[in-house]
């Protein structure tokens, strides 16, 4: 058994080892030589109010010198203490004679003794040398520092000067309050790789109970309770491994891909053709287990691979890995604040070993509770007889329900209501709901009996619903009983589509302003629309906001070019602006939120718009 874990580890390894490093190469110049910004990548951040932290991201076969790093920073009242470095590495430089030198990545420690901005032009020269034998002249690059937040995020200066979208600073009460990307980003930032890795696979193990995963459950139990008589527990735990390990090795690729391209790759597999076709697979999956027909390989080529392992006849365990990948990819789209900080690390260190590992244990994360579905299905299930044939026929009412649930972000929600009903009217019928019960029926028929009429009269309404005009298939009878009060409604959101019309209303907004990234194929959007925007408190709130939303659900150039701006790589996401269109930092939403967390950040940006600016406020100092 060990080996042929091993086996099995080996190749997904491999993938797992070549997918983090295969990313395009990088633009060179003329020479042959990298720009030095591509180089020598440089990003700073506070730790705290008084020390700054110097980043620098070393390209292979490239190298800093030690000595000539100088720091100057900005207003003038600010005053550098002694840069603390880390030990380098001796190197005999044919320009320079025995000298201390970095590779990979550097890490400065600059402490700030005097001055009382919050927010601090910081400008590092350095100097740096190719292997080829070329060196480049001692050059410049800036980044804004807030103090007052530490552990803030920082943005290269010249971003800011070329950004023609609204500048960004930070919230007076938004230290507290940094969102849930930063502090994974921050966290891979932190050297503790043992520790990152067990809190991302903690992250994954909390994402399974998202309603972004969760149709991974149904799918992988349709697979093995599929097998019938002939799962054991060795073969489920088999099976259940194939499903893992497919979908944690291309969860890895596909993100460690959206972070180098900026792109969320799955999003590209959102439409009514790629989701249709998957639909169709469930749904062949659940009629077979209705019995239409048994799922199964030519003779010939189950022969062939019963030689090659016994244990796992027809090589099943190839299809479940592929099943599992297929899942990764398309049921589950929508952006979590761990995937946000991981593909943002990725994207600005390139460091696609320790962002591409972190990805691949949260998958593992989401795929442990799998794992114990799966073995537990393979223990206690039925091994004969009529119980077995209705755990099959439950299992495929649900990979049905899964069809209908992957198809609904393409079809209008009158056809999804027409779906769900005659779903539930099958599943009463075989439940016997319209069935008369024998005078001695025991006490489980009764209650199959009962559920069966529920089920039908759940697949009523919604057929009613749909008919009716009804067009939510929670509420499928709310245009017979009257409409929802106004303020159960989800917010009045005013689109924008290009970032031109975005600065234009930030910019003449006079208000705070929140921006929304939706997709009608994001699940956790809905969630966000349903249970928060539409709770008093929030909209209370809101109503003090101006409310704006891009819909990126076609992924279109615009689409992207709004995503790109944010540095978001898929929806949902939210994003703050003060009164004087500037983004508040610290404040940003990745992923659901329930009311009340969510209130908090509405809160922090309400306040912080109200503080004056950064200029205003060194204005009335110097007077």
């Amino acid at each position: 058994m060990l080996r042929k874990l091993a086996l099995l580890a080996l190749p997904l390894l491999a993938l797992f080892l070549l997918a983090p490093v295969s990313h395009a190469a990088p633009e060179l110049n003329a020479d042959g030589l990298l720009d030095p910004d591509k180089a020598f990548q440089f990003s700073a951040r506070a730790l705290d109010a008084s020390t700054i932290e110097v980043r620098y991201a070393i390209a292979d076969g490239y190298y800093l010198y030690r000595d000539r790093f100088r720091f100057a920073a900005e207003p003038a009242a600010i005053k550098l203490g002694t840069p603390q470095f880390p030990k380098g590495i001796a190197h005999e430089d044919q320009f320079f004679g025995k000298q201390e030198t970095y590779r990979k990545e550097v890490r400065i420690r600059l402490p700030v003794e005097s001055g009382n901005a919050g927010r601090v032009k910081l400008t590092v020269t350095s100097q740096g040398c190719a292997d080829s034998g070329v060196c480049y002249v001692p050059f410049d690059q800036s980044a804004e520092v807030v103090l007052a937040s530490a552990g803030g995020a920082s943005r290269p200066f010249s971003d800011l000067l070329k950004d023609e979208a609204p500048v960004s600073r930070p919230a007076a009460s938004a230290a507290p309050l940094a969102n849930d990307e930063a502090r994974f980003t921050q966290m891979l930032e932190s050297g503790s790789i043992w520790l990152t890795l067990a809190a991302f696979f903690g992250a994954g193990l909390l994402l399974t109970f998202t309603p972004c995963v969760l149709p991974m459950v149904p799918i992988l139990s349709g697979i093995i309770v599929g097998e019938g008589q002939a799962v054991t527990r060795a073969r489920a735990l088999w099976l259940s491994l194939a499903y893992v390990a497919g979908m944690a090795v291309t969860y890895t690729a596909i993100g460690v891909g959206a972070a180098l391209s900026g792109n969320l790759l799955s999003a590209a597999l959102q439409n009514g053709w790629v989701l249709s076709a998957f639909a169709l697979v469930f749904v062949a999956l659940a009629m077979s287990m209705f019995g239409l027909y048994d799922l199964a390989l030519p003779s010939a080529v189950q022969a062939r691979l019963h030689d090659t392992n016994s244990r796992l006849r027809g090589g099943q365990w190839g299809g479940v890995a592929v099943m599992g990948v297929l899942s990764a990819a398309i049921v589950s789209p929508c952006v979590a604040a761990p995937l946000a900080g991981a593909l943002l690390y990725i994207s600005q260190t390139r460091d696609t070993v320790l962002g591409g590992s972190a990805l691949f244990a949260m998958a593992l994360g989401m795929g442990l509770p799998l794992l114990v579905v799966g073995v537990s299905e393979g223990a206690f299930l039925p091994k004969s007889g009529p119980w077995m044939n209705a755990v099959k026929r439950f299992f495929g009412a649900l990979l049905l329900a899964v069809a209908i649930w992957t198809v609904a972000p393409v079809v209008p929600v009158a056809v999804q209501m027409l779906l769900w009903g005659a779903l539930l009217i099958g599943a009463g019928v075989f439940l016997h709901a319209v069935d008369p019960l024998p005078a001695n029926a025991h006490g489980l028929a009764r209650l199959g009996k009962a559920l069966g009429i529920l089920a039908l009269l759940a697949g009523v309404a919604q057929l009613a619903g749909a008919f009716s005009g009804a067009r939510d298939p929670l509420q499928p009878l709310s245009t017979l009983v009257g409409s929802q009060p106004a303020s159960a409604q989800p917010p009045r959101f005013e689109r924008v589509k290009t970032l031109a019309e975005l600065e234009t209303r930030v910019r003449g907004a006079g208000r705070p302003v929140m921006l929304d990234f939706y997709a009608d194929w994001c699940v956790s959007c809905k969630e966000m629309e349903r249970f928060t925007f539409s709770d008093p408190a929030v909209q209370e709130r809101l109503g003090r906001m101006l409310v704006l939303q891009a819909d990126v659900t076609r992924n279109d150039a615009d689409d992207k070019a709004l995503l790109k701006r944010f540095r978001l790589f898929g929806p949902p996401g939210t994003v703050f602006f003060d009164r004087e269109g500037r983004e508040i930092e610290g404040l940003r939403v990745i992923g659901y939120q329930p009311p009340e967390k969510f209130g908090k950040a509405l809160d922090a940006a309400l306040a912080g718009a109200a503080q004056p600016s950064f200029s205003q406020r060194a204005a009335s100092s110097a007077k």
